[in-house]
């Protein structure tokens, strides 16, 4: 991450240490104004509702399942917390599948195990809630 400037007028660009994006980042689009950069919430809700869906595929694959697609949209919100400024508060995982040799009930114990099994899921939940609402499309 390198940034220029000050808080109000400056900007910055995040980058992957693979080289495999480069990502504006700046004030407003922390605030809701995006204008095409991206904020350091939006990227962490990228990388939780990754590291869900590998925690949900493998999780599925081992109840006997074969995912054929997982839809997984995450939001994670930041909030002023009393003295403590502003601070990620919740994330919650939205997520709609379409699997074959998985019913309903072993559906919601994989998306249970898989939240659980989520490294992001557990360094979120030592200071925010984490929600996940999990759905298996017919």
């Amino acid at each position: 991450m390198a940034w220029q400037g000050s808080l109000s007028r400056g900007s910055g660009v995040a980058q992957a240490g693979t080289g495999s994006f480069e990502l504006p980042i700046d004030l407003p689009s922390r605030l809701g104004e995006a204008g095409g950069k991206t904020s350091p919430e939006e990227l962490l809700a990228a990388a939780h509702g990754g590291c869900y869906a590998t925690s949900l595929a493998g999780e599925v694959a081992r109840a006997g399942g074969t995912v054929e697609r997982l839809d997984v949209r995450c939001t994670v919100t930041i909030d002023e917390v009393g003295d403590k400024g502003h601070l990620i508060v919740s994330s919650e995982l939205n997520v709609r599948a379409r699997a074959d040799g998985i019913d309903a009930d072993g559906f919601e114990r994989a998306a249970q195990a898989a939240d659980e099994g989520c490294s992001f899921s557990t360094m979120l939940r030592a200071s925010a809630t984490v929600s996940v609402q999990a759905t298996l499309e017919s």
